[in-house]
């Protein structure tokens, strides 16, 4: 097979040129394929049944794995799953018939990279193998204790956090959707951008989007793009999210915001791989990996009709669910003590530590808003007390305070008698006002920790009276 390298491509930092494995039982798409990689400089070798494929991949190592997912004697999926057992850290790619996806979901969800659809598109191809063979190795050095540089890192050794870490590995050599669901404040999108920093588009755009943060007459603009003069105030181009994030990962925080004719759009976005800006009359080819994330159950969201069930099963092709704070309770000092090392020099003030009795108090209390409430108890602590040795008084955080505050608000509120309305009405303003005090009046951090939007929290404030400058 000959060796002409296609103009443009560096061999992804290999010394010798790529070896690719074929399999297919169909001599003109093997022919294809081998026409269309042997031109961008790798070394093909094919197989047309899972059998010699195997034997394939025992005999010598390769870079990139193409199958059919229709073999003589089985499926892609059960080569894509021998892979991931015998053969560590090799990219394979699922090749599907048009229209079953359903397949091609399988196969990501058993470890394959990425799919392609027959008639096979030959850009396509090369866009997944460049990616593909853009991999980092797999990492196996441990853990650093603390974020360094630009490096992001989930803290811990508890059980849970050893478990997400290993999960995010994988995630980040598939090209497939991924859904993040957890509480607020568990951090949902710092494990998106591990998930990308880790992956083949780490030096494309990362884009974070709060959905929840768009009004929705602006939604389509602000995804889409638009042309000048596509409406008035529209005085140059703009690309929008999707164009943004071309070639890297588009990040869709609080999805289930989205309002249902959004939902729709978006749909069809993912599925072409194609954005038309408003006032434009062509649409863009674009390449994006979607991960999404909120604290609503999304699967509730559709049984309710709020949310779409296929826009569903496109976002949550592969789960990953964030532990809560309490559920790992041993790995609050360490995470407590890299957030002073963080804030202490940005405040401009001596490293502060935490005493035993202050370390005892955090890791008894449950962290209704998880790690981002432990940041804010943090942050209004060095605010207050002027020691460099925090001890449980500086902290003034009594263990369970939530639930008992809860509880004992429940029980006066009944004993009062109150009409229905004004019982709601003051159970919601005491938790509004709760989640303000814990977030230092930040509108935005206590909306999250409600689980509201900001747009409807300034609704339910006006409603109720509460002024944020007279309750603070």
């Amino acid at each position: 097979m000959s060796n002409r390298n296609e103009p443009g491509l560096a061999a992804s930092g290999y010394q010798s040129a790529p070896h690719v494995l074929v399999v297919d039982d169909e001599p003109d798409i093997i022919e294809l394929l081998e026409l269309t990689l042997a031109r961008m400089g790798m070394n093909v070798v094919s197989a047309m049944n899972t059998r010699d494929a195997r034997a394939r991949l025992q005999s010598r190592p390769f870079q990139l794995c193409l199958t059919d997912m229709q073999l003589p004697d089985g499926s892609g999926l059960d080569l894509v799953q021998y892979i991931s057992q015998h053969c560590a850290g090799l990219p394979v790619a699922v090749i599907t018939a048009y229209g079953t996806t359903e397949n091609a979901v399988a196969a990501l969800k058993a470890g394959a990279f990425d799919y392609l659809t027959k008639p096979v598109s030959l850009k396509q191809l090369r866009t997944l193998v460049k990616s593909a063979l853009h991999l980092p190795p797999i990492r196996t050095e441990a853990v650093p204790e603390k974020n360094t540089g630009n490096r992001r890192v989930l803290l811990g050794e508890s059980r849970p956090m050893r478990e997400l870490r290993t999960t995010i590995e994988k995630l980040s050599r598939s090209q497939a959707a991924v859904y993040i669901s957890g509480e607020s404040g568990s951090g949902k999108e710092l494990a998106a951008r591990m998930i990308h920093e880790r992956s083949a588009r780490r030096d494309e755009a990362f884009v974070p989007v709060n959905c929840g943060a768009i009004p929705e007459n602006l939604m389509e603009s602000e995804f889409f793009g638009y042309k000048k003069g596509a409406f008035t105030g529209a005085d140059k181009d703009h690309d929008g999210f999707f164009l943004a994030a071309n070639g890297g990962t588009l990040f869709l925080d609080e999805v289930a915001d989205l309002p249902l004719a959004m939902q729709v759009k978006l749909l069809r976005v993912i599925q072409e791989k194609q954005v038309r800006r408003l006032g434009d009359v062509q649409e863009k080819n674009i390449d994006v990996r979607i991960i999404s994330a909120t604290h609503k159950k999304l699967s509730e969201c559709v049984e309710n009709e709020q949310f779409r069930q296929d826009l569903y099963y496109r976002l949550n092709v592969i789960e990953l669910d964030m532990p809560a704070l309490r559920e790992m309770r041993e790995d609050i000092p360490l995470i407590a003590r890299n957030i002073l090392e963080k804030i202490c020099p940005e405040t401009k003030r001596p490293l502060c530590h935490l005493d035993q009795d202050a370390l005892v108090i955090l890791t008894e209390y449950d962290f209704p808003g998880n790690v981002r409430e432990l940041e804010n108890i943090l942050e209004r602590t060095l605010a207050l007390c002027s020691v460099e040795k925090i001890g449980k008084n500086e902290l003034q955080l009594k263990p369970r305070e939530i639930q008992k505050t809860s509880d004992s608000l429940s029980s006066v509120s009944a004993d009062e008698e109150l009409p229905l309305q004004d019982y709601l009405d003051r159970l919601e303003k005491e938790s509004i006002v709760k989640a303000l005090q814990q977030t230092r009046y930040n509108r935005t951090a206590a909306a999250k920790l409600l689980g509201i939007t900001v747009r409807s929290m300034r609704y339910r404030m006006d409603r109720l009276g509460l002024d944020l400058k007279k309750i603070r």
